[in-house]
């Protein structure tokens, strides 16, 4: 029968007549120490008494908690769970455990957040902010702790963003839509002014369409009341010319697809492409192009930094800030003629 209490690791180390020092190199990076038959004593010691170690407290010791820290802005947004996921699979290959908190995209709630990471003695902290904690940022990479932000800038904090090549995806989508033959392509995105990477995106979508000949429109909100009338204007104000609407993330693309389906337009005879591969894309007929992220080697690369901050320069590996899209064609964007189907 499980005991009653929580083990301790003195306990552990009487059952397994040994010291408590062994018991503690058995759980930590020094098992290697001990011999096998002793390292079979602590297990089968730790295995009645149902001991688990306290990592937490290990690190107050200044043994190494052994945790990563990570902060995103929406747990929601599918971007972020596959970030998570990509993130926590590299910690995991090292042997470090991930605590995620999720703000909601709300300054405050991230503040509180992150002191509650630095309190958790993390070893390394994973940003993607909602705000601009420019402030506490500061204050947590002058107290020595690794930090590296994915995805957004965060004010003129000196720390890497690691993330996606945002002006070759729009450089991909464009090409795409321009070589399927689309002349007129209207922007969707969320407020740009609330990150970096849609701000980067903005600015070389109106680079390249104006350098391909595109004839461009930008549309920067997902509100039904502006999405639905704006996809209808790109439709009758170039009647006879191929459109195309491109999608900055995945929460536009969901509702540019809804507009769709709301005026009964057939993709392919209007163009949809977005950034962000989501599960549905290829659910919807006849299947929406997508330029996918990276996202599990953008974790990967954001673990890498974050411990090679703790290897001497020549020991750490090369870590890659900017990861390239990979375009997943479907129908969407096979053009099937421009659309004359709308009412004035």
């Amino acid at each position: 029968m499980p005991p009653t209490s929580r083990a301790t690791l003195i306990e552990v180390a009487n059952v397994a007549n040994t010291s408590k020092t062994s018991v503690s190199r058995y759980f930590g990076p020094e098992r290697h120490k001990l011999s096998p038959a002793l390292q079979t004593r602590i297990k089968q010691a730790a295995d009645a008494l149902h001991y688990q170690p306290n990592l937490i407290a290990r690190g107050l010791k200044g043994g190494g908690s052994r945790l990563l820290g990570m902060l995103v802005a929406d747990i929601r947004n599918p971007f972020s769970v596959a970030i998570v996921h990509g993130v926590e699979v590299a910690a995991r290959k090292h042997g470090y455990a991930l605590i995620v908190c999720n703000t909601d995209n709300d300054p405050a709630l991230e503040q509180r957040h992150l002191a509650s990471l630095a309190a958790y003695q993390v070893e390394g902290l994973v940003v993607n902010a909602a705000g601009q904690p420019q402030q506490l940022l500061q204050t947590i990479m002058h107290s020595g702790l690794p930090l590296v932000l994915i995805d957004r800038e965060v004010g003129k904090i000196n720390a890497p963003v690691i993330g996606l090549d945002n002006a070759l995806a729009i450089d991909m989508a464009l090409n795409h839509l321009s070589h399927q033959g689309y002349r007129c392509v209207l922007y969707v995105s969320e407020a740009p002014e609330q990150a970096s990477a849609r701000q980067e995106r903005l600015q070389r979508y109106q680079q390249q369409s104006a350098s391909l000949g595109l004839d461009s429109a930008i549309l920067t909100s997902l509100d039904e009341q502006e999405t639905t009338p704006a996809l209808r204007d790109l439709i009758q104000k170039n009647r006879g010319v191929s459109c195309a609407v491109l999608c900055a993330n995945g929460n536009a693309t969901l509702a540019m697809t809804r507009c769709f389906q709301h005026l009964e337009i057939a993709m392919g005879e209007v163009g949809l492409i977005g950034i962000d591969e989501l599960d549905w894309c290829e659910l919807v007929p006849p299947g929406i192009t997508t330029l996918a992220q990276p996202t599990d080697a953008i974790g990967s690369a954001a673990v890498t930094y974050l411990l090679n901050q703790t290897l001497p320069s020549k020991a750490a590996k090369e870590v890659q800030h900017h990861h390239p899209p990979v375009l997943i064609p479907r129908g969407s964007t096979q053009l099937i003629g421009p659309s004359a189907h709308l009412s004035p």
